[in-house]
């Protein structure tokens, strides 16, 4: 077992591809993205989408990713490494690992339910139900303390056992299977979907722009939703993809392995349109039904399909696979810092934080049944809301904003830092005839994406 103080490093570039890529990949690309595109008028949200991923959310990865290898630090340790003497930009440090806890406080609770679905699926617990007992069934799991507590647990456990066995030989190593899982199944059950009898109605949706349904619920809401799933999905601004960059040698450029990150993740995320649109039109399921999309319509798909229950079965697993890699990850992030700042030893650190995490995740488990009456963001609001509200709509697009401005500013790290460390290597160098787009004009595109994020809560 290392010491706490002493560097791990990954055995592989591939390693580090799908370490970070299993962290982009989770509950934003399979869950979240489908049916905020089901909302928002599918394919022409689609290609909205990839523009805010290509000019604005990459980008800042890229500075992450920069920043976590020039200082082989996690985030509170980064920015004390590279800061300016006499600046207080590691001050941010400790907020970022707070938005790390903040994630997995209701990210371990829907990854259990995940994992709960896998086994309801394939003992047939959901076989045979009608529409509305589907529907019961999801609400009577959610009412139930011990159950959700059960599985949350059981989420913390996972990452934790993961992560105590080691870098190379637990986190890499498993990462890697659950991700070559993950997209087998993905294609898998992809070709299942879009070959149902009636599927064409769902790709056309799908895949064919209109932008009528893009504007259908106000265009500026669209460009938000977008903007904002862009930045949800990479898992940026909080540190989480700069720990892999810390474990990463100089051998290959960062625009090059951010875009094969990028891509992967992307491909989740389009993949996973292309089993939920199709077996949604083939079956009458509204597309944009919200959550309830995965654990109450699609349910009801799979049990009037041939073999539903296998391909239930198989569509939960790869849910878990995309749950748990991000699991494991933030888990990692938040074990490293515990071994870089107070030099515990990896297993130390493994043990301390699942006591904090499995105490932190369960407000978020309660909010749903014992703590139901708790409205902290107003009427029909419970505590993952307010979770979700403080990372997704503050801290991850400020954290953005605090890696660009800490990467382009004199003040910060700066623009002649950021590219040598970025370019070091062999592969594609990032456009630095873009210094003043980045400097000046995404900032204010972040900003606008916060004050809009208040907007859409607060006075709509």
């Amino acid at each position: 077992m290392q010491n706490g103080c002493e560097r791990e490093t990954l055995a592989s570039r591939m390693g580090f591809i799908l370490l970070s890529a299993g962290c982009a990949i989770g509950l934003g690309n399979v869950w979240r993205f489908p049916y905020i595109t089901g909302r928002y008028g599918g394919a022409a949200f689609v290609l909205l989408y990839l523009a805010c991923l290509i000019f604005f959310a990459a980008p800042i990865m890229v500075m992450e990713f920069a920043v976590g290898r020039a200082s082989k630090q996690s985030i509170v340790g980064s920015f004390k490494a590279l800061q300016p003497k006499g600046t207080y930009w590691s001050v941010y440090g400790y907020i970022g690992l707070a938005g790390n806890y903040i994630l997995m406080m209701f990210y371990t609770v829907v990854s259990g339910w995940m994992l709960a679905y896998v086994w309801y699926s394939l003992t047939g617990q959901l076989s045979g139900l009608s529409s509305g007992e589907v529907g019961d069934f999801f609400g009577g799991m959610l009412s139930s303390a011990p159950t959700l507590v059960f599985w949350m647990g059981l989420t913390v456990a996972l990452g934790t056992a993961i992560c105590i066995i080691g870098l190379q030989s637990g986190v890499e190593r498993i990462t890697k299977w659950m991700m070559t899982g993950l997209l087998l199944i993905m294609v898998l059950l992809a070709i299942r979907s879009m070959t149902l009898p009636g599927s064409g109605e769902g790709l056309a949706f799908y895949l064919m722009p209109n932008l009528d349904r893009l504007t259908a619920n106000g265009l500026w809401v669209s460009v938000y939703a977008a903007l904002g799933q862009a930045f949800f999905t990479l898992s940026i601004g909080i540190g989480s993809m700069a720990i892999f960059g810390s474990y990463l040698n100089r051998d290959k450029s960062l625009t090059g392995e951010t875009a094969v990150v990028v891509l992967l993740d992307t491909f989740v995320a389009l993949t996973a349109g292309l089993i939920i649109f199709p077996a949604c039109f083939a079956y009458g399921v509204e597309p944009d039904a919200g959550p309830g999309l995965i654990f109450v319509s699609l349910p009801n798909v799979f049990n009037n399909m041939p073999a539903g229950r296998i391909w239930g079965t198989l569509f939960f697993v790869f849910m878990s696979f995309a749950a748990l890699s991000t699991v494991v990850a933030v888990f990692e992030h938040i074990i490293a810092n515990s071994m870089d700042v107070l030099c515990w030893s990896r297993k130390k650190a493994s043990l301390v934080n699942f006591a904090a995490l499995f105490v932190l995740s369960l407000p978020c488990a309660f909010g749903f049944n014992i703590w139901s009456d708790f409205a902290p963001l107003g009427e029909g609001t419970i505590v993952l809301d307010l979770e979700d509200f403080i990372l997704s709509n503050n801290m991850l697009p400020l954290g953005s904003m605090v890696y660009l401005l800490f990467c382009c500013s004199r003040y910060g790290w700066g623009w002649d830092n950021f590219i040598e460390e970025a370019d070091a290597g062999e592969g594609k160098k990032f456009p630095q005839v873009l210094r003043l787009y980045f400097t000046y004009v995404v900032p204010v595109i972040i900003a606008i994406i916060f004050i809009a994020g208040y907007r859409e809560q607060f006075f709509k």
